[in-house]
């Protein structure tokens, strides 16, 4: 690892828990963060190892500490923390592995809708269905909407010349 890369995963961590943080302000909308119908506007960033392998390490570690930081706030505690960033992880690492933007939100939508579900059903007591389709939901709306906007940005800035 050299030090571009540490510090483009180092970035791309630091603007994952700015969003969640940000999402975050208003209380209300914590359950739109961590609640069984989940639109975390972070999560868009995990269409970026598409086109950036720092990215992988990035949003994990975005994850893991918006996890927890946030886990006095959510109750799901560790199997959040720790369950809900290796999630984000093997989804990135998939991702990574991708031939197109297309194909490359299927893992993150598929694997959270499917995975981390299980926990956010058993600790709000809707059923798994339900949080399934709503967490499946808006990781969808999440990665198609703000990860196509992020990762149209992020290819324009990787066109920019340095000088």
């Amino acid at each position: 690892m050299n030090t571009r890369f540490l510090t483009k995963a180092s970035l791309i961590a630091a603007i994952y828990i700015v969003l969640v943080l940000i999402q975050m302000l208003p209380m209300p909308l914590v359950n739109l963060t961590f609640g069984a119908i989940q639109l975390r506007i972070a999560e868009g960033l995990t269409l970026l190892p598409l086109v950036e392998s720092a990215a992988i390490p990035g949003v994990f570690v975005g994850c893991l500490l918006a996890n927890l930081l946030l886990a006095p706030y959510t109750g799901f505690g560790l199997v959040d923390i720790l369950g809900g960033s290796l999630v984000t992880l093997i989804a990135a690492y998939i991702t990574s592995k991708m031939k197109n933007k297309v194909m490359a939100m299927v893992p993150p939508i598929v694997l959270n809708g499917l995975i981390v579900s299980i926990w956010v059903s058993y600790y709000t007591s809707v059923p798994y269905l339900v949080t399934a389709l709503g967490i499946g939901g808006g990781e969808l709306l999440s990665v198609a909407i703000f990860g196509t906007l992020i990762l149209s940005v992020y290819k324009k800035a990787a066109n920019l010349k340095e000088y």
